[in-house]
């Protein structure tokens, strides 16, 4: 493992530290091994089989990532969650909690078998929301469907079948219906690119490469669940770093590290360039989506542990409420502050040779948007977040296996990585974007933070009343 400077290990310390704010003492779910425990639940592996199969054509999306996957990953969520929670018990449904959400309970009999309404939903929300795809992969949507469909209907009689299927999709097209009345993320999903879009000039200030535009410039307007850019907190560039070509100033130094240690990585080919490869998550057509990623982890832990199909759904419920409130946040601070990527100071100032290690994937050195916060640990802090507000504990033993049997167009490292605590793979995910050399600590360090503020107000969304 790198050596991190003291002051990276001293703020990921503090990190730690407030993180850890967001679980609670009370019960936690390891305390007891029997808690939630179903080793036979159909349904919640049913679950889990179509959160794995969007993880899979997560991989192919064209032009979808990061921000228009984390929409998509709230509302496919928020449809398993309503379908399922008239059978679940102390739960409810987001109808009051979220204007223009109209689900009909009127719409559902009394023979409704979950599993099959499950199947219908989930295949309706995903086709919907994963609306751009390379050729040939969305087959892969409705022949999953049409195989657990005719597994599932063994046994149920014409009636249950047909009454099952419809509230399915009954719900499916009422939540789709719902996002509709979001005009902004509708139409910044559709062009996340806008020409009329004009980056701040000025020294230190992010500008797009040449032929290259500006991604999700105006994501900030896009709907949130839990908390509005408005409402979180944001720590401004300019009171932590004042940019500057002195080389002992804090400014060059942290640039000075990128190069350094991105440097070691491409040349030394260690566990730096291991980190920086394994949590990647930029490359479509190669990687799942960096939001996409905190979803294969939940996926690993719905296993794992074997949670019950209730709590199953309140977890990725929760993590979708996140990843799409992150993705607004960070995308808000980020075309505020207009932060420059460290490639271009590095090319500038101190070596005009360099590259990031995420070029060999992508025809540019970095994506295409301002470099503060990260993006990356945004998502990794408000997936930890969730993860240690759900499970009531920081401290797990958890084995990250995203990447085994994936099919590799280009050779990357992508070895299962090992953690004893969200917190720790957490912060390895945000430091993955110092080696790979495409953000400076602070970068990293900030959307911790921000990630940590978004899973709080998810972590306060109370389900049961």
């Amino acid at each position: 493992m790198k050596k991190i400077n003291l002051k990276w290990i001293i703020i990921i310390a503090i990190n730690i530290l407030l993180i850890q704010s967001c679980a609670t003492d009370d019960d936690p779910i390891f305390d007891d091994p029997d808690t939630d425990i179903d080793l036979t639940n159909e349904t919640a592996n049913l679950i889990v089989e179509w959160s794995n199969l969007w993880v899979t054509i997560d991989q192919y999306t064209q032009s979808m990532r990061p921000n228009t996957i984390t929409r998509a990953l709230a509302y496919i969520h928020l449809t398993g969650y309503e379908t399922a929670v008239p059978f679940m018990d102390n739960y409810t449904s987001n109808e009051d909690r979220f204007n223009n959400l109209n689900i009909n309970l009127n719409a559902l009999e009394d023979d409704v078998d979950i599993d099959l309404a499950l199947n219908t939903a989930y295949a309706l929300v995903i086709d919907h929301f994963m609306f751009s795809l390379e050729s040939g992969v969305r087959q892969r949507i409705s022949t999953f469907q049409e195989e657990k469909e005719a597994e599932l209907s063994e046994g149920l009689s014409a009636s249950e079948i047909e009454n099952s299927e419809n509230w399915g999709r009954h719900v499916a097209q009422r939540v789709i219906s719902y996002s509709q009345t979001d005009q902004e993320g509708e139409e910044q999903a559709a062009n996340p690119t806008p020409s009329d879009y004009i980056a701040p000039v000025g020294v230190g200030l992010w500008a797009a490469n040449e032929n290259e535009d500006a991604w999700f410039p105006y994501w900030r307007e896009v709907r949130t669940f839990a908390i509005s850019p408005e409402e979180t907190s944001s720590e401004d560039f300019s009171t932590v770093l004042q940019y500057s070509r002195n080389e002992s100033s804090e400014y060059y130094e942290q640039m000075h590290e990128v190069y350094e240690v991105a440097t070691a990585a491409a040349n030394g080919n260690d566990e730096d360039l291991w980190i920086a490869e394994f949590w990647a998550d930029d490359v479509e057509g190669l990687m799942i989506s960096p939001p996409g990623r905190q979803f294969s982890i939940a996926n690993q832990l719905i296993e794992q542990y074997d949670l019950g199909y209730e709590r199953a759904l309140e977890l990725l419920l929760k993590l979708g409420f996140a990843v799409n409130d992150a993705a607004v946040s960070a995308w808000d601070d980020k075309y505020t502050y207009n932060i420059e990527r460290p490639s271009n100071y590095i090319l500038e100032y101190i070596n005009e040779d360099f590259t990031t290690n995420l070029s060999r994937f992508i025809e540019e050195a970095n994506p295409a948007f301002p470099s503060y916060p990260s993006g990356h640990a945004t998502f990794a802090g408000a997936g930890a977040g969730v993860f240690i507000g759900f499970f009531g504990t920081d401290n797990i033993s958890f084995t990250d296996r995203t990447y085994e049997g994936f099919d590799y167009v280009v050779e990357f490292n992508g070895t299962p990585r090992s953690f004893t605590s969200f917190t720790e793979m957490a912060r390895e995910n945000a430091y993955s974007r110092v080696p790979l050399g495409v953000h400076i600590e602070q970068d990293a360090i900030e959307g911790l933070r921000l990630g940590r503020e978004i899973a709080d107000a998810v972590n306060d969304l109370d389900l049961q009343n």
